[in-house]
């Protein structure tokens, strides 16, 4: 039922928010040199890397790691406002609808955090899809803490339902959590 609710919600959602997504990928592209997306592999379910599309907030050439890893001159100021309205946050969905991710579960993590794989292996996260959003994003936990980043994910993982999901799913809609902690 979470797949197909997922597979449902994202084909609405670009059915409706195509014009948004148009005007964002222009503006980006206008705003600094490089491509509107930006694509990066991430650790999905059963630690099977894949490519998560998200627009692009930082500048290109940017370091390869988690946005509180990031110094915030990268990000462009474009991209600080993608961020705060979660704009950047949009192109997942082709990522939902492909089976990739979730609407809600752990955020997916970047190859190259040993730590947050490690983490969440021994505690047996990575046995459902990542999402877009999810409890641990709307507690303000990201990925610089990966104990508690773990621990909070297990906590999903053992108590998910779809009245959780909703709630979710309409918190972060709503603008809740801070996301990654990224100071820009």
């Amino acid at each position: 039922m979470k797949r197909l609710f997922d597979f449902t919600v994202a084909a609405i959602a670009l059915a409706l928010l195509w014009p948004v997504m148009l005007a964002t990928a222009i503006l980006v592209r206008r705003s600094s040199p490089g491509g509107a997306l930006f694509v990066q592999p991430r650790v999905g379910r059963y630690e099977m890397p894949f490519e998560c599309y998200k627009f692009r907030t930082m500048a290109v050439g940017a370091p390869v790691a988690g946005s509180h890893a990031v110094s915030s001159s990268w990000v462009t100021p474009l991209g600080r406002r993608l961020r705060s309205a979660k704009l950047d946050e949009l192109p997942p969905l082709f990522n939902v609808l492909r089976g990739d991710m979730s609407l809600v579960g752990p955020r997916p993590c970047l190859l190259n955090q040993p730590a947050v794989i490690e983490a969440r292996r021994k505690r047996n996260v990575f046995g459902v899809r990542p999402g877009i959003t999810g409890p641990a994003q709307l507690a303000a936990i990201d990925m610089s803490t990966p104990e508690a980043l773990a621990e909070a994910d297990r906590g999903y993982v053992d108590s998910q339902s779809f009245v959780g999901d909703l709630r979710i799913i309409l918190s972060t809609t709503l603008g809740g959590g801070a996301g990654d902690a990224a100071r820009y």
